[in-house]
């Protein structure tokens, strides 16, 4: 049982990894950049400049709105610009540069490139998904129709583009190209293809090709990949429409897999890395805590525990060693990680919610527009205050840069600014 004692150290250790202060200045907060799905660490932490005690209309202040053809994807922000996305009349896909600071348009491209999901599925809209990267020069945007394009971030001139279906002959994907491209050095991480790929971020030549599928409407991930350390190994962590995967980002290996149950492959959120184990739930099934072990040169995978917590769409924050997760069933979880209880459960919210963190404090976004400022105790569910910001709704996933709060609406950018936020 080392493995699991050496899980039950680490989660002891959260608390202190999840408070760990910043040693940027106030100045270089104001300009820190939003570069990827989830955040600069792929796990909804921000860090910098402390948030104010309300997210009212006196403390969170609209700094510029534009409006916008209507997209999924959540923003990009680097220190000058901000990058969206979007699907124009059905047909197109655009990626749009905005000035930080005025909202003034800088450079806009587009291609042909629109799908029509499901019918199960269109009722919420056909319009592009995927969370663009940014590695400071460069954006890579996955389009619906199951392509990866590179553009200069200074004027949006394409650079490469690799339209995955026809390089691999693969089935396109029936819900498009949903998952979100990751950045790790000179290379390019993206679940697209039906499988999942290392790209040169330079050139766009492809390097391994990896945990292929049928594609089509049972094929394509829904999820997206991360990195983490488990077992002393530093790994690419991947949930695919079926199981997790722990792959080696060198070489393309596969390291371990473990089956996750699920309904009709709806494997949605992205999985998160907890010491030397992953958590993970689904749509109409459970949560799970799996450990990742090694013994000689082998992986091994054990269920720590499970419970019947049905996640969704929604990926969880995690702090000071609890789970904080909203539901298939509209409702927040707390969840503690080293034993699998559930700590308690919310009133109903929204169908879907993005979440970001700082400290004791989650910022939390739900589809009907409406802000939510919750504290994030194990004990009891706490909401500080809510605040509706639109009357559109807002799937994409919110960005905390500094005093700076994004919100994509459908069809629109929000950008509120902090009143007066204090240095940590």
């Amino acid at each position: 049982m080392i493995w699991f004692r050496s899980f039950l150290l680490i989660c002891g250790a959260l608390g202190a990894i999840s408070s760990r202060p910043s040693f940027l200045t106030a100045q270089e907060n104001q300009r820190s950049v939003w570069d990827q799905w989830r955040g600069p660490t792929r796990d909804g932490r921000v860090s910098g400049i402390a948030w104010p005690e309300s997210i009212s209309e006196s403390f969170l202040i609209l700094k510029w709105r534009v409006p916008l053809e209507p997209s999924y994807s959540g923003p990009i922000v680097s220190q000058s610009a901000v990058f969206v996305t979007a699907t124009a009349d059905k047909k197109s896909e655009v990626v749009t540069a905005l000035d930080r600071d005025s909202g003034k348009e800088l450079w806009h491209t587009e291609w042909t490139g629109a799908l029509t999901v499901p019918f199960f599925a269109a009722s919420n809209g056909s319009w592009i998904r995927s969370t663009p990267a940014f590695d400071g020069r460069s954006l890579f945007v996955g389009g619906m129709q199951d392509v990866l394009v590179s553009l200069d971030a200074k004027s949006g001139k394409e650079q490469w583009r690799i339209p995955f279906a026809k390089e691999f002959g693969s089935a396109p994907p029936s819900f498009g190209l949903v998952s979100s491209p990751l950045l790790d050095g000179d290379s390019l991480y993206v679940q697209a293809g039906a499988s999942f790929v290392k790209v040169e971020k330079a050139t766009g030549k492809i390097i391994w090709r990896v945990l292929k599928d049928a594609g089509g409407m049972n094929g394509g991930a829904f999820s997206s990949p991360i990195l983490a350390t488990l077992a002393g190994q530093r790994q690419l962590i991947v949930q695919t429409r079926e199981k997790l995967a722990g792959v080696d980002p060198k070489s393309g290996e596969i390291l371990w897999t473990q089956t996750v149950p699920n309904f009709r492959g709806m494997n949605i959120l992205t999985p998160v890395a907890v010491g030397d184990a992953v958590f993970t739930s689904s749509y109409q099934n459970k949560s799970w805590l799996f450990a990742v072990d090694k013994a000689g040169d082998k992986f091994q995978v054990k269920e720590v525990w499970s419970n019947n917590a049905q996640g969704y769409m929604s990926t969880p924050v995690v702090i000071d060693g609890h789970a904080y997760l909203h539901l298939q069933n509209q409702r927040f979880t707390c969840i503690e990680l080293k034993t699998g209880e559930r700590t308690w459960t919310s009133p109903p919210f929204g169908k879907y919610c993005s979440m970001v963190f700082q400290k004791d404090r989650i910022l939390a976004l739900d589809q009907r527009g409406k802000l939510l400022l919750i504290k994030a105790n194990p004990k009891k569910f706490e909401l500080l205050e809510e605040r509706k910001l639109s009357d559109q709704e807002t799937w994409a996933h919110v960005a905390v840069c500094g005093e700076e709060v994004f919100v994509r609406e459908l069809n629109a950018l929000s950008v509120y600014q902090w009143k007066d936020p204090k240095p940590k």
